[in-house]
């Protein structure tokens, strides 16, 4: 069983960086893939970036070249580095890691299989 606790949420004016990170306890299988959420009250779940334990990363549209998924295998952390923050990235985000059988699945935008999540961290840009 993975447990994923997250951290690094905050409140930051436009403009403004976090670094959010994802530490994960327990076992984990390789391949995995591991990636990053978000939701406001009443929306749906969007999916912000994944990467697979190869590495290779995936972000979506909103978010690419202002935030950078990456990991620390040695730290068991995995990071979501947020740059550039507008209002509209206000939200609950949230990781998630999933052992898969390909990492084909990680670099599919539309992999939305993830089992293990975290309980959230706040993000607010004002």
């Amino acid at each position: 069983h993975v447990q994923l606790v997250e951290s690094g949420g905050g409140s930051v004016q436009t403009g403004g960086s976090l670094r959010l990170s994802c530490v994960a306890s327990g076992r984990m299988y390789r391949p995995y893939c591991v990636g990053w959420f978000r939701q406001g009250p009443g929306s749906e779940r969007e999916w912000v970036a994944t990467m697979g334990s190869d590495g290779m990363t995936t972000h979506a549209d909103s978010v690419k070249g202002r935030f950078t998924i990456s990991k620390d295998n040695a730290k068991n952390t995995f990071y979501l580095q947020m740059n550039s923050l507008q209002q509209e990235d206000t939200d609950m985000y949230y990781c998630a890691a999933q052992p898969v059988a390909s990492l084909v699945q990680c670099s599919n935008p539309s992999f939305r299989n993830f089992g293990f999540w975290g309980q959230g961290t706040q993000v607010t840009v004002s």
